[in-house]
């Protein structure tokens, strides 16, 4: 199965360059496209101030994140890693989280993560639907995937938001089913063919003589639409 990590990141700006840094990491594994369940979530003590700016988009304070593991941390940058091991990575507007992800791995001289792993969903939707707003929230909107949940950016639930979108980008709810077509199953196991025994073509009428021959004066006297008389009763 192909496995893959659906990422996103919140920060305190807009250029690590510049000395923002990451506040928020979340990333979510998907296999064929449908999310397995697993996942990896951590807010990160950025270690400067939180600009006000930032704060109005995510609502992570320089209060909240003080004293949160930092990305140096084993339980931040290795665990990380390790949960994404070398599959590809999923993002919007990859080349934003990319700069500030390779930004942290490299201040604490680990190998950044090669553009080549990166899948952009940004591109993708650019590429669907050409001249069109294709901001995450646009693209939940068009492909009707609910915002309830969303009230401000937040890693963890853009992650669960995109892998949604993703999934639609990359043929929606009839791909889920061309992937189960081959081994039907329920709640209760494996479908079994013919488990309840044949049943017969066509099924018996359970109507009575009479209840038909009411039925059908019925529909040749109250009922104008011809629907009815040219199928039978």
């Amino acid at each position: 199965m192909a496995r893959e990590i659906v990422l996103d990141t919140e920060t305190t700006g807009f250029e690590p360059h510049l000395g923002h840094r990451l506040v928020e990491l979340a990333a979510l594994e998907i296999e064929d496209f449908i999310p397995t369940g697993r996942s990896f979530h951590i807010y990160l003590d950025p270690e400067r101030d939180m600009p006000p700016e930032a704060e109005k988009v995510h609502g992570l304070s320089e209060a909240f994140l003080r004293g949160k593991p930092k990305f140096a941390d084993p339980e931040a940058a290795e665990a990380f890693l390790e949960f994404a091991g070398d599959a590809p990575l999923v993002a919007h507007n990859a080349s934003f989280d990319r700069a500030f992800v390779n930004w942290e791995l490299n201040a604490i001289g680990r190998a950044p993560l090669p553009e080549a792993r990166w899948v952009d969903t940004l591109a993708l939707a650019r590429q669907r639907f050409p001249g069109m707003h294709n901001s995450l929230d646009a693209l939940c909107k068009r492909f009707k995937i609910s915002l309830a949940e969303r009230d401000r950016h937040g890693a963890l639930i853009d992650a669960r938001l995109l892998a949604a979108v993703y999934l639609e980008l990359k043929g929606g709810r009839e791909r889920t089913l061309e992937l189960v077509a081959e081994v039907p199953t329920t709640v209760f196991g494996t479908l079994r063919e013919n488990a309840y025994g044949p049943r017969p073509r066509p099924v018996a009428t359970r109507s009575t003589e009479v209840e038909r021959a009411t039925h059908a004066a019925f529909v040749a006297t109250q009922i104008k639409s011809g629907m009815w008389k040219k199928y039978g009763v």
